[in-house]
C-alpha cells in the first residue's frame, strides 16, 4: 500500500550582490524547482542595502513559497547544495555573495540546533525578508511572535 508523501510549506529567502544578481535570482529558483521542490509564490525582487556588513555592493532580494515532501533539514541541506552548486564563497559573515538562500520559516515547526534555526532567528528585523514576505504571505503567523509578516513589516 503506498502512501502518499505529505507536503509541507516552507519560506526561501534569496539573495545576490556579485554577478549578474537578477540572473542569480533565476538560477536559483530553477534549480530549487529541478530538485522537485514546487514553488508556489515568488516576490518581486527588491534592491536592498546591504545588512551587518555595508561596504559592499547593494543587494537583489525576494522570497519564494514552497511546498516541499522534504523534511527541514533535507529542505536546507538541500539550499546550500544548491549555494554550493552555483559557486558561493564565503569570505566573511555577511559579506558579499552570488546567492544567499535562507529557510526562513517552515509551517510552525520551531527548532533550534547546531545547523538550524527555525524560523530564522533575525527574520523579524530585516526588511530584506520582511517585504518579500508581506507581499506573498501577508497573513502568516511567526510561530514564536505570534504576529503576520504584514504586522511585522509594518513595526520594522
Amino acid at each position: 500500500m503506498s502512501q502518499e508523501l505529505l507536503k509541507h510549506e516552507a519560506f526561501i529567502a534569496l539573495g545576490s550582490n556579485l554577478g549578474n544578481l537578477k540572473e542569480n535570482l533565476d538560477t536559483a529558483i530553477k534549480n530549487i524547482k529541478e530538485q522537485g521542490i514546487e514553488v508556489l509564490a515568488v516576490s518581486d525582487y527588491i534592491s536592498t542595502e546591504p545588512y551587518g556588513v555595508t561596504d559592499q555592493p547593494k543587494f537583489l532580494n525576494a522570497v519564494i513559497k514552497v511546498v516541499t515532501t522534504l523534511e527541514p533539514l533535507a529542505l536546507l541541506r538541500t539550499i546550500l547544495g544548491i549555494e554550493n552548486k552555483m559557486g558561493r564563497v564565503r569570505k566573511r559573515h555577511w559579506g558579499e555573495r552570488n546567492i544567499d538562500l535562507d529557510l526562513i520559516l517552515y509551517e510552525d515547526v520551531v527548532m533550534d540546533t547546531e545547523e538550524l534555526k527555525l524560523p530564522h532567528p533575525d527574520m523579524q528585523n530585516r526588511d530584506f525578508v520582511l517585504v518579500p514576505m508581506a507581499q506573498i504571505a501577508p497573513d502568516v503567523v511567526h510561530p514564536v511572535i505570534h504576529k503576520t509578516m504584514a504586522e511585522l513589516k509594518n513595526e520594522l
